[in-house]
């Protein structure tokens, strides 16, 4: 077995009937309208469920009503280079600005002026371990850790949480702040076993027109240098 680190992590956990959704969403459903085992010549499926399914991106339509839908928004935010960043937070709590500096500097190829050295950030909290089992006490993120990240450059976020806000806020401080700074967000994401550091993000949503949000099959590339063109 080769000791050799893998050449794509795949960050997407798995999607079924099990999967977890918020209270009161719609979980993914497989309606079997033709089968080989009944004699049909295809099998052919139709599901049903939440577009905020496992790994997913948030359109602006999803808390703002004013927001596009995420057929509108363009794909460059979700591929690109990252930066992936452990944070020490406890349950149910939020990820501040001086977490985020104790995170980046994990890792040997730490940024150097305590900043992120790249336009995407997933943020690894470890409080959502089970994605088939939902619970609230997830960590989130800060409103003041968003507008720092915004002027840092970061133009996606990303978290291995169902939402970058509490699961009982209502407010959604944290939504608000990626309105405001016309971010990206990328929710739901597995960062188990990933290492900290530079990575090339493919993350791309589905053209679903009129849509609040999209599943994406997420996955990361590991860079040992610059991204040649992507931003």
């Amino acid at each position: 077995m080769s000791d050799r680190a893998p050449t794509v992590y795949d960050i997407s956990p798995p999607l079924g009937p099990e999967t977890a959704v918020f209270p009161g969403d719609t979980p993914l459903e497989r309606d079997v309208v033709l089968d080989f085992a009944q004699g049909d010549t295809v099998t052919l499926s139709t599901l049903r469920s939440t577009c905020h399914l496992g790994a997913h991106v948030d359109a602006p339509s999803h808390y703002d009503p004013l927001g596009m839908a995420i057929g509108e928004r363009p794909l460059g935010p979700f591929m690109g280079t990252c930066r992936v960043v452990p944070v020490k937070v406890p349950l149910g709590g939020l990820v501040s600005i001086a977490m985020m500096r104790d995170g980046l500097a994990a890792g040997p190829d730490a940024p150097v002026e305590g900043r992120p050295d790249a336009k995407r950030v997933l943020i690894a909290t470890g409080t959502y371990p089970d994605p088939a089992e939902f619970r609230k006490d997830f960590a989130a993120l800060s409103p003041d850790l968003v507008d720092w990240l915004a002027a840092a450059g970061v133009i996606l976020v990303g978290i291995d949480t169902p939402s970058v806000d509490p699961a009982e806020s209502r407010d959604l401080p944290a939504h608000q702040a990626v309105r405001r700074h016309d971010l990206n967000i990328l929710e739901g994401v597995v960062l188990a076993g990933v290492p900290p550091g530079r990575y090339e993000l493919i993350a791309l949503p589905l053209r679903l027109t009129g849509f609040d949000g999209s599943p994406v099959r997420a996955v990361l590339r590991p860079l040992s240098g610059p991204l040649p063109g992507a931003p």
